[in-house]
């Protein structure tokens, strides 16, 4: 059940500007997000950003929008009702074994996504400091629902580290200044 660079996913879901107007934990969302696409793309992992009806709910802030490819517009709840989405799932060069979940909302977009992710067969990784919802119990529950249905919780620093998994990896000192900051 660890994570590794070339078998996972990072899938940064929905953080759009209408939506973190909404949010209160919105700026640690964001912040947790950046920090992990940063990783990601230090550790070449694959990574895909997705955005919500856009014409309603806005683009993704830009200082997040440029660290990952450009969107895919999706108007189903969970990502895999996008067709590019589900397509970067079986896409070479490795096969995926993991997506790592962060973004917006907890208990709408983020929980389907993970549910049939783990349909799929999946491991699913939520990034339960860059998750959050408009109203805590929606949070709070969409966490419960998600760990009851085998998605595994976890902290962006957590993943951080174990995409390195030791001290001597040539990024190490990049990643843990990521961390810092």
């Amino acid at each position: 059940m660890r994570l590794a660079p070339a078998t996972t996913l990072l899938a940064v879901v929905d953080i759009q500007e209408r939506l973190i107007a909404a949010i209160p934990a919105a700026p640690v969302v964001l912040s947790r997000a950046i920090r992990l696409a940063r990783a990601a793309r230090l550790l070449d992992v694959r990574t895909v950003l997705t955005e919500q009806y856009p014409k309603g709910l806005g683009p993704t802030p830009p200082d997040l929008a440029s660290l990952v490819s450009p969107p895919h517009e999706k108007t189903a709840f969970s990502c895999c009702g996008c067709d590019t989405f589900a397509a970067l799932i079986d896409a070479p060069p490795h096969p995926l074994h993991a997506v790592v979940l962060c973004g917006l909302e907890t208990h709408v977009c983020i929980t389907q996504t993970a549910l049939d992710l783990l349909a799929r067969g999946l491991r699913v990784f939520i990034a339960a400091d860059a998750v959050a919802s408009r109203h805590a119990i929606d949070h709070e529950i969409g966490l419960r629902r998600l760990e009851s249905t085998g998605a595994v919780l976890t902290t962006t620093e957590a993943i951080l580290f174990e995409w390195l998994r030791d001290a001597a990896h040539p990024h190490f000192k990049a990643v843990q200044k990521l961390v810092l900051e």
